[in-house]
Protein backbone atom coordinates (compact mmCIF):
# COMPACT_ATOMS: atom_id res chain seq x y z
CA UNK A 1 0.00 0.00 0.00
CA UNK A 2 1.34 3.41 -0.96
CA UNK A 3 2.44 5.58 1.97
CA UNK A 4 2.64 9.35 2.31
CA UNK A 5 6.01 10.36 3.76
CA UNK A 6 7.96 13.41 4.94
CA UNK A 7 11.76 13.20 5.21
CA UNK A 8 14.67 15.34 6.39
CA UNK A 9 12.36 18.19 7.41
CA UNK A 10 14.16 20.56 9.76
CA UNK A 11 12.55 22.72 12.42
CA UNK A 12 14.16 25.20 14.82
CA UNK A 13 13.75 25.08 18.59
CA UNK A 14 11.13 27.82 18.33
CA UNK A 15 9.15 25.92 15.70
CA UNK A 16 10.15 27.52 12.39
CA UNK A 17 10.97 25.49 9.28
CA UNK A 18 11.76 28.46 7.06
CA UNK A 19 13.14 31.88 7.83
CA UNK A 20 11.73 35.25 6.86
CA UNK A 21 12.68 37.19 3.71
CA UNK A 22 12.94 34.34 1.22
CA UNK A 23 14.47 35.37 -2.10
CA UNK A 24 16.19 33.96 -5.21
CA UNK A 25 19.51 33.61 -3.38
CA UNK A 26 17.96 32.67 -0.02
CA UNK A 27 15.59 29.67 -0.25
CA UNK A 28 15.34 29.51 3.56
CA UNK A 29 15.25 33.28 4.07
CA UNK A 30 17.26 34.70 6.94
CA UNK A 31 17.80 31.16 8.31
CA UNK A 32 20.43 30.58 5.64
CA UNK A 33 21.84 27.07 5.90
CA UNK A 34 21.39 26.80 9.66
CA UNK A 35 18.33 24.53 9.36
CA UNK A 36 19.95 22.19 6.84
CA UNK A 37 23.61 22.22 7.86
CA UNK A 38 23.29 18.76 9.43
CA UNK A 39 22.14 17.37 6.06
CA UNK A 40 24.70 19.20 3.95
CA UNK A 41 27.50 17.48 5.86
CA UNK A 42 26.27 13.96 5.06
CA UNK A 43 27.48 11.54 2.43
CA UNK A 44 23.93 11.43 1.03
CA UNK A 45 24.00 15.16 0.28
CA UNK A 46 27.47 14.92 -1.24
CA UNK A 47 26.29 12.12 -3.53
CA UNK A 48 23.32 14.23 -4.64
CA UNK A 49 25.84 16.90 -5.64
CA UNK A 50 28.04 14.41 -7.47
CA UNK A 51 30.74 14.78 -4.83
CA UNK A 52 32.79 12.42 -2.68
CA UNK A 53 33.04 12.43 1.11
CA UNK A 54 30.56 13.44 3.78
CA UNK A 55 29.65 11.97 7.15
CA UNK A 56 28.37 8.41 7.48
CA UNK A 57 26.90 8.41 10.99
CA UNK A 58 23.42 8.88 12.42
CA UNK A 59 22.58 11.91 10.28
CA UNK A 60 23.46 10.11 7.06
CA UNK A 61 21.47 7.04 8.07
CA UNK A 62 18.34 9.18 8.28
CA UNK A 63 19.17 11.36 5.29
CA UNK A 64 19.62 8.35 3.01
CA UNK A 65 15.98 7.27 3.48
CA UNK A 66 14.80 10.30 1.52
CA UNK A 67 14.49 8.72 -1.91
CA UNK A 68 13.94 4.98 -1.44
CA UNK A 69 10.54 3.83 -2.67
CA UNK A 70 9.32 7.31 -3.69
CA UNK A 71 7.33 7.57 -6.92
CA UNK A 72 6.16 11.19 -6.78
CA UNK A 73 6.54 14.34 -4.70
CA UNK A 74 4.15 17.13 -3.71
CA UNK A 75 5.61 20.53 -2.83
CA UNK A 76 4.31 24.02 -2.21
CA UNK A 77 5.07 26.82 -4.60
CA UNK A 78 7.47 28.45 -2.13
CA UNK A 79 9.68 25.38 -2.24
CA UNK A 80 9.82 25.57 -6.03
CA UNK A 81 10.81 29.23 -6.14
CA UNK A 82 10.49 32.69 -4.57
CA UNK A 83 7.93 34.23 -6.94
CA UNK A 84 4.50 35.18 -5.61
CA UNK A 85 1.24 35.81 -7.44
CA UNK A 86 0.97 35.40 -11.23
CA UNK A 87 4.12 34.01 -12.84
CA UNK A 88 6.22 36.86 -14.18
CA UNK A 89 9.16 34.69 -15.22
CA UNK A 90 8.25 31.29 -16.64
CA UNK A 91 11.91 30.72 -17.46
CA UNK A 92 12.45 30.05 -13.74
CA UNK A 93 12.74 26.27 -13.31
CA UNK A 94 13.41 25.99 -9.59
CA UNK A 95 16.43 26.07 -7.33
CA UNK A 96 17.91 22.71 -8.38
CA UNK A 97 19.49 23.35 -11.77
CA UNK A 98 18.92 21.46 -14.99
CA UNK A 99 18.82 18.04 -13.29
CA UNK A 100 16.84 18.26 -10.03
CA UNK A 101 17.37 15.54 -7.41
CA UNK A 102 13.78 14.24 -7.43
CA UNK A 103 13.81 12.01 -10.57
CA UNK A 104 10.02 11.60 -10.33
CA UNK A 105 6.89 13.59 -11.16
CA UNK A 106 6.64 16.59 -8.80
CA UNK A 107 3.30 18.30 -8.19
CA UNK A 108 3.69 21.98 -7.27
CA UNK A 109 0.70 23.47 -5.44
CA UNK A 110 -0.17 26.93 -6.73
CA UNK A 111 -3.21 29.09 -7.45
CA UNK A 112 -1.52 30.11 -10.72
CA UNK A 113 -1.22 27.06 -12.94
CA UNK A 114 1.28 26.97 -15.79
CA UNK A 115 2.49 24.35 -18.29
CA UNK A 116 4.47 21.40 -16.94
CA UNK A 117 8.28 21.52 -17.11
CA UNK A 118 10.21 18.38 -18.03
CA UNK A 119 13.75 18.39 -16.66
CA UNK A 120 16.78 16.14 -17.09
CA UNK A 121 16.96 13.00 -14.98
CA UNK A 122 13.25 12.16 -14.93
CA UNK A 123 11.85 15.09 -12.96
CA UNK A 124 8.72 16.73 -14.37
CA UNK A 125 7.14 19.65 -12.50
CA UNK A 126 3.34 19.78 -12.75
CA UNK A 127 1.67 22.97 -11.48
CA UNK A 128 -1.78 22.31 -10.01
CA UNK A 129 -4.42 24.22 -8.07
CA UNK A 130 -5.75 21.49 -5.79
CA UNK A 131 -6.65 20.59 -2.23
CA UNK A 132 -4.33 18.24 -0.34
CA UNK A 133 -6.63 15.29 -1.05
CA UNK A 134 -6.87 16.13 -4.76
CA UNK A 135 -3.13 16.62 -5.06
CA UNK A 136 -2.47 13.33 -3.29
CA UNK A 137 -4.83 11.46 -5.62
CA UNK A 138 -2.93 12.83 -8.65
CA UNK A 139 0.45 12.05 -7.09
CA UNK A 140 -0.53 8.49 -6.16
CA UNK A 141 -1.68 7.82 -9.69
CA UNK A 142 1.64 9.14 -11.05
CA UNK A 143 3.64 7.18 -8.43
CA UNK A 144 2.52 3.84 -9.84
CA UNK A 145 2.14 2.12 -6.48
CA UNK A 146 5.24 3.66 -4.89
CA UNK A 147 5.14 6.11 -1.99
CA UNK A 148 4.45 9.84 -2.21
CA UNK A 149 6.77 12.34 -0.51
CA UNK A 150 5.45 15.63 0.86
CA UNK A 151 8.49 17.82 0.31
CA UNK A 152 7.46 21.07 1.98
CA UNK A 153 7.59 23.88 2.73
CA UNK A 154 6.11 24.12 6.21
CA UNK A 155 2.69 25.38 5.08
CA UNK A 156 2.31 22.39 2.76
CA UNK A 157 3.37 19.84 5.39
CA UNK A 158 1.06 21.53 7.89
CA UNK A 159 -1.91 21.29 5.50
CA UNK A 160 -1.36 17.59 4.89
CA UNK A 161 -0.98 16.94 8.61
CA UNK A 162 -4.18 18.85 9.35
CA UNK A 163 -5.98 16.75 6.74
CA UNK A 164 -4.70 13.51 8.33
CA UNK A 165 -2.93 12.42 5.15
CA UNK A 166 0.64 11.75 6.35
CA UNK A 167 1.64 8.21 7.34
CA UNK A 168 5.32 8.69 8.21
CA UNK A 169 7.23 11.84 9.06
CA UNK A 170 10.91 12.45 9.82
CA UNK A 171 11.46 15.78 11.59
CA UNK A 172 14.92 17.08 12.48
CA UNK A 173 15.01 19.36 15.51
CA UNK A 174 17.90 21.77 14.95
CA UNK A 175 19.42 23.48 18.03
CA UNK A 176 18.91 27.01 16.71
CA UNK A 177 16.52 29.90 17.39
CA UNK A 178 15.20 31.80 14.37
CA UNK A 179 12.81 34.20 16.08
CA UNK A 180 10.71 34.65 12.95
CA UNK A 181 9.74 32.83 9.79
CA UNK A 182 7.14 30.19 8.95
CA UNK A 183 5.99 27.86 11.71
CA UNK A 184 5.48 24.15 11.13
CA UNK A 185 3.20 23.48 14.10
CA UNK A 186 0.58 26.27 14.09
CA UNK A 187 -2.93 24.86 14.49
CA UNK A 188 -1.76 21.28 15.09
CA UNK A 189 -2.32 20.99 18.85
CA UNK A 190 -2.66 17.36 19.90
CA UNK A 191 -0.96 16.04 16.76
CA UNK A 192 1.16 13.66 18.82
CA UNK A 193 -1.91 11.63 19.78
CA UNK A 194 -2.17 10.27 16.25
CA UNK A 195 1.42 9.05 15.91
CA UNK A 196 3.92 6.74 17.54
CA UNK A 197 6.99 8.92 18.07
CA UNK A 198 10.64 7.97 18.51
CA UNK A 199 13.72 10.15 18.86
CA UNK A 200 17.43 9.69 18.18
CA UNK A 201 20.07 12.24 19.16
CA UNK A 202 23.04 12.91 16.91
CA UNK A 203 26.57 14.11 17.76
CA UNK A 204 25.92 16.98 15.33
CA UNK A 205 23.48 18.41 17.87
CA UNK A 206 20.23 17.69 16.04
CA UNK A 207 17.52 15.30 17.21
CA UNK A 208 15.78 13.05 14.69
CA UNK A 209 12.08 12.55 15.43
CA UNK A 210 10.07 9.92 13.56
CA UNK A 211 6.27 10.02 13.56
CA UNK A 212 4.46 6.86 12.43
CA UNK A 213 0.67 6.99 12.18
CA UNK A 214 -1.04 4.72 14.70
Amino acid sequence: MSLVRVHNFSVSLDGFSAGADQGPEAPFGHAGDRLTRWFMDTRSFHLMQGQQGGTTGVDDAFASNWGAGIGAEIMGRNKFGPQRGPWTDEEWKGWWGEEPPFHTPVFVLTHHVRPSIEMKGGTTFHFIDASPAQALAAAKEAAGGLDVRIGGGPATVRQFLAAGLIDHMHIVLAPILLGRGESLWDGLEGLEEHFAIESVSSPSGVTHLTFTRR
